[in-house]
C-alpha cells in the first residue's frame, strides 16, 4: 500500500500539475530514470546519493544542450566579436546548483551535491559574460588532480591528491574530433637564408572538453573548453628501433603530465619547465581554435579571407602572465605560417591581447631562465629577442642616455642569469592593461610598472573585481537573497546597484530582526556542522570572526593569532570582565613547499589546542581551523560570518573577492586600506566598516625609513606577551623551540611588518566587540546595499566596454522547445527525493 502524501507533497503536486501539465512532468521524470538506469546502469535498490546526483545532473544537462546548440548557432549568424578569457586556473566546482540557479532553481540550493574545489573565476567571470549575452568563451587545462585536499594531522597540513575526476563529470563533453597538435623542443632551421622553420619538435595532442556555460534566466549557452594532453600513438616509437614497444607506451605518460596537475598558487615564483609546458599547452592549442573559428566564420566563408579584421572579431584577455606565451605563439602562427610581415602581424598581435595583473609581490612575477625557453621553445625565444631589440630601439630614440630606463623596461633580465620577464612581455604585446582594484591599479601605475605608464598612460586601466551573486547569494544564503527580494524585487540578481534600496529600511525594526534571524539561523546550522566535524562545542550566540584564505605571510593569519592570544591572556587575567564572546574560525591552504605558511598552521592549531581546552576561557572563546577549505566550504561558513577578516598589508593584496561575498552576505569587515577594502570603506562609508593599520604611503615611509620590530615589542606589553609564550613552548610544551623560525622572521626580516600594525588592529577589534553589543544588524544592512558595485556583471560590463569593444546583448537566441517550468518544477520535485 502506498504511503500517503503529506500535505507539502499535495501541494507540490498540485503545482506540478498546474503549471506545466502531466505529461511534461512524467516525461522529464523518464529522462532521470532513464539516465539512472542507461547512464549509471542503477535502479533504485542500489543507487546511492552520488548516484542520484548524477542522474539528476545529466537531465538538467539535456536541457541545456538545446539551448547550448542553439547559442553556438547564433553566434556563426550574427558573426559577433568574440571574447576568449585565457586562465590557468579555472577550477571546476559544484555546476549542477550554479546551473540550476540559472536555470530558476532557487530552492534547490540547499542540497550539497556535487564535486567540491575551488571554483575560482569560472563561477564569476564566465557566468556574467553568459548572462550579460557575450559570445565568450573561457580556455583552460583539465588538470586531472586539483589543488590537493588539505589535511589536518595533529595540527600539521598534509597535501593528500584531490583526484576529482574518479567518479567522471557529468557536465563536460570530450571532443576529440578537435583534437590539436602542440610542438616543443626541436630546433630553429635557418639555413641557406630561409625563412626561420621550428622543426624536429615533439608533439603532444591536446584533447578538447567542453563544459556549458549557462547564462542568469536567459537561453544563453556559453563554452568553457579546458585541454587535456594525450600523447600521440607514435610518441616516442621512432626512437626504439631495438624494438622497446612497451617502454615507449609507457614513455606516454611523460607527454600526458603536462594536464596532471595545477601547481598551487602560492605567490611564489619557481620556473618549473613542466608549468611552462602547461602554459605554452593551453596557448598553443587555443590559438589553434580561436584562428579555427576565425577562419570558418560565415564572413570569411562567403568572402576571402584577411587577418586585417581579426581585432574586430577577436578579443582575448590574459588573465596573469601564465598565459603570456599566448604573444610569441601567435605571432609565430601569423608570421611563419599565415605568411604575414612582421609589422602587420604585431600590430594585429598588439590590438587582440589585453593583459590582468594579479600582483604586485616582486616574488610572484614570472620571469622564466632564457636556457630553459631555448630548449622548449626555441622559435619564441627568437620572436621575443625581435619584439624587445624593437622595443628597446623605440625607448633608446625617446631616451637616448637614460641606459637605467631602458634597462628596467626590457623583456630580458640579465641580472642573475637571463631571464624573460612575463609582465613586460604582456604590457608590450597589449593594448590594454589592467590591475583589479583601484589602489593595486595605482600601484602598477605609479611603482611596479611606472616606466611602462609614463610611455603610453592611456594604455593603463583598472577593472575592479567583482563576484556573481547568483552563487555567492542566491545559492550559498537563499535565506538572505528571499528576504532582499520581498523588500526590493527580484531584479537585483541580475542588478545590484538595486540593493542600494536597503538603505530604506536600515530603520525597519521588522526588517532588522529578520536580517538578523536569518544569519542567527545561518550561524546555528554552521554551528551544528562544527561541532559534528572537530567536536568543539560552539557559542552559536558568539561572533563568528572568519579568516579564511590562503595562508600567506602577506595575508597575516599571524596578527590574527596574535590577537587570539591577547583575548586569551585577558580572559585569563580578568575571568569575570564581561568579554563578548567570540568563536575564531580561520582556514586556507599553504604551498606544499612553503614552510613559513605550514609553520603558521601549525602554530594557529596549537594556540587553538589551548584555548579550546582550558576551563577558565569557557565558551567565551573558541579557535577553530577549518580542514580543506573550499568552494563548498565556503558557501557554509560565509552566510554565517559576523565579521570578516582582510588584513593584509597596506599595498599587498590586489583586490581580494572573499571580502566582497562576505559583505554581500550580511559580514562586517575589519580590515587595511588594501584591495577593494578601499572601495567598500567608500561605498559603506568609512564610519561603517573597521578599518586600522598603515596606509600604502606610511608602509613606503617605513620601508624607507627602517621597521624595527623590537622596538614595538618593548613598547606594547600585551604583544610582548603572547610572543614570549610562542618563545617559551606555551603553545608548544613538549616542543618549546617548534616556533623559532617564526619568532625569528617576525624579529628580523618581516616584510609584512606584523607587529607595526598591532596596537590598532587590537585596539580596533575593541570597536567590534562594543557595536556587536548594540548596532550591529544596522550596519549589516547599510554595508549589504551598499555592496552594489562589486558585482562581476558591473566588472564585465567595464571589460567589454572598455577593454574589447563589445556591447552587452539581451541575445534573441530561440528558447527551447520545452517550457522552462518543466524543467524547474520537476527538478525541484526530484530533488526533494534525494536523500539528504
Amino acid at each position: 500500500m502506498a504511503t500517503p502524501l503529506t500535505d507539502q507533497e499535495k501541494r507540490k503536486q498540485i503545482s506540478i500539475r498546474g503549471i506545466v501539465g502531466v505529461e511534461n512532468v512524467a516525461e522529464l521524470k523518464k529522462g532521470f530514470n532513464r539516465h539512472l538506469h542507461f547512464t549509471l546502469v542503477k535502479d533504485r535498490n542500489v543507487a546511492t546519493p552520488r548516484d542520484y546526483y548524477f542522474a539528476l545532473a545529466h537531465t538538467v544537462r539535456d536541457h541545456l544542450v538545446g539551448r547550448w546548440i542553439r547559442t553556438q548557432q547564433f553566434y556563426y549568424e550574427a558573426d559577433p566579436k568574440r571574447v576568449y578569457y585565457l586562465s590557468l586556473e579555472f577550477y571546476m566546482g559544484r555546476a549542477l546548483q550554479n546551473t540550476m540557479i540559472n536555470l530558476g532553481l532557487q530552492n534547490a540550493s540547499g542540497f550539497g551535491y556535487g564535486g567540491s574545489g575551488r571554483d575560482g573565476r569560472r563561477s564569476c567571470f564566465l557566468d556574467s559574460m553568459a548572462t550579460l549575452g557575450l559570445a565568450a568563451y573561457g580556455y583552460g587545462i583539465r588538470y586531472e588532480y586539483g589543488i590537493f585536499n588539505q589535511k589536518i594531522r595533529d595540527g600539521w597540513q598534509i597535501e593528500e591528491a584531490d583526484d576529482w575526476l574518479r567518479y567522471g563529470n557529468p557536465w563536460e563533453k570530450a571532443r576529440p574530433e578537435f583534437m590539436l597538435p602542440v610542438h616543443f623542443y626541436g630546433r630553429v632551421d635557418e639555413e641557406d637564408g630561409k625563412e626561420p622553420k621550428w622543426v624536429d619538435t615533439q608533439v603532444v595532442l591536446a584533447m578538447p572538453y567542453d563544459t556549458p556555460i549557462p547564462g542568469y534566466m536567459n537561453n544563453t549557452v556559453n563554452t568553457m573548453r579546458l585541454w587535456s594532453a594525450r600523447a600521440p600513438n607514435d610518441f616516442n616509437l621512432r626512437d626504439f628501433n631495438i624494438g622497446d614497444y612497451i617502454q615507449a607506451v609507457l614513455d606516454r605518460n611523460l607527454a600526458e603530465n603536462i594536464s596532471r596537475v595545477l601547481y598551487p598558487n602560492d605567490n611564489f615564483f619557481e620556473g618549473k619547465a613542466l608549468r611552462l609546458k602547461q602554459e605554452y599547452f593551453v596557448v598553443a592549442a587555443t590559438l589553434q581554435d580561436v584562428i579555427r573559428r576565425f577562419k570558418t566564420s560565415k564572413r570569411n566563408c562567403s568572402g576571402p579571407m584577411s587577418f586585417d579584421s581579426f581585432p574586430d572579431k577577436v578579443a582575448i584577455q590574459l588573465n596573469d602572465t601564465h598565459p603570456a606565451m599566448a604573444i610569441p605563439e601567435l605571432m609565430r602562427i601569423f608570421v611563419d605560417i599565415e605568411k604575414l610581415d612582421w609589422d602587420t602581424a604585431w600590430n594585429i598581435t598588439k590590438q587582440t591581447f589585453a593583459y590582468t595583473n594579479h600582483t604586485v609581490l616582486p616574488e610572484a612575477l614570472e620571469r622564466w631562465p632564457v636556457e630553459l625557453m631555448e630548449k622548449l621553445l626555441p622559435r619564441h625565444l627568437q620572436i621575443i629577442y625581435k619584439l624587445n631589440q624593437i622595443h628597446l630601439d623605440h625607448i633608446a630614440s625617446l631616451f637616448p642616455d637614460d641606459m637605467d630606463r631602458i634597462r628596467s623596461m626590457s623583456l630580458i633580465e640579465e641580472e642573475g642569469g637571463k631571464r624573460v620577464n612575463m609582465a613586460h612581455l604582456c604590457i608590450v604585446g597589449s593594448h590594454k592593461v589592467n590591475g583589479v582594484a583601484e589602489i593595486h591599479s595605482d600601484i602598477i601605475k605609479r611603482d611596479v610598472f611606472r616606466d611602462f605608464s609614463e610611455l603610453e598612460p592611456e594604455k593603463f586601466q583598472n577593472k575592479t573585481n567583482g563576484i556573481t551573486p547568483r552563487r555567492w547569494l542566491l545559492l550559498c544564503n537563499p535565506g538572505l537573497a528571499d528576504l532582499i527580494a520581498e523588500a526590493i524585487g527580484e531584479e537585483y540578481v541580475k542588478d545590484m546597484t538595486q540593493l542600494q534600496k536597503l538603505n530604506d529600511l536600515v530603520d525597519d525594526d521588522a526588517f532588522i530582526r529578520d536580517v538578523a534571524k536569518v544569519k542567527q539561523d545561518n550561524k546555528l546550522k554552521f554551528a551544528q556542522y562544527l561541532e559534528k566535524v572537530y567536536k568543539v562545542d560552539i557559542n552559536p550566540a558568539s561572533m563568528f570572526d572568519v579568516h579564511v584564505k590562503r595562508i600567506h605571510e602577506y595575508k597575516r593569519q599571524l596578527l590574527n593569532c596574535l590577537h587570539v592570544i591577547t583575548m586569551y591572556n585577558r580572559i585569563k587575567r580578568s575571568p569575570i570582565k564581561p568579554f563578548v564572546p567570540r568563536t575564531v574560525i580561520i582556514g586556507g591552504k599553504a604551498a606544499p613547499g612553503y614552510h613559513m605558511a605550514k609553520m603558521i598552521i601549525k602554530l594557529i592549531t596549537s594556540v587553538a589546542d589551548v584555548v579550546n581546552n582550558d576551563p577558565v576561557i569557557g565558551h567565551k572563546l573558541k579557535v577553530i581551523y577549518l580542514e580543506n577549505y573550499r568552494v563548498s566550504l565556503a558557501e557554509k561558513v560565509i552566510p554565517a560570518t559576523d565579521l570578516s577578516e582582510q588584513i593584509s598589508t597596506a599595498g599587498t593584496e590586489a583586490s581580494g573577492t572573499g571580502n566582497m561575498k562576505f559583505m554581500l552576505n550580511g559580514a562586517l569587515t575589519i580590515g587595511t586600506m588594501d584591495g577593494a577594502n578601499v572601495e567598500m570603506a567608500e561605498e559603506a562609508g568609512e564610519e561603517n566598516i573597521f578599518i586600522f593599520g598603515m596606509r600604502v604611503e606610511d608602509v613606503a615611509e617605513m620601508d624607507k625609513e627602517g621597521y624595527d620590530a623590537l622596538e614595538y615589542y618593548e613598547s606594547l606589553p600585551e604583544l610582548k606577551q603572547a610572543i614570549n609564550q610562542i618563545k617559551s613552548g606555551y603553545f608548544s610544551p613538549k616542543q618549546p623551540e617548534m616556533f623559532n623560525d617564526i619568532i625569528n622572521m617576525l624579529f628580523h626580516h618581516d616584510r609584512f611588518k606584523v607587529f607595526a600594525d598591532y596596537e590598532s588592529y587590537v585596539e580596533c577589534q575593541e570597536r567590534v566587540s562594543a557595536l556587536y553589543k548594540r548596532e550591529w544588524t544596522r550596519v549589516v544592512i547599510k554595508n549589504i546595499a551598499a555592496s552594489g558595485k562589486f558585482s562581476s556583471d558591473r566588472t564585465i560590463k567595464e571589460y567589454a566596454t572598455e577593454i574589447w569593444g563589445v556591447e552587452p546583448t539581451d541575445l534573441k537566441i530561440p528558447p527551447p522547445s520545452e517550457p522552462r517550468e518543466a524543467l524547474e518544477e520537476t527538478a525541484r520535485a526530484l530533488l526533494l527525493k534525494l536523500p539528504k
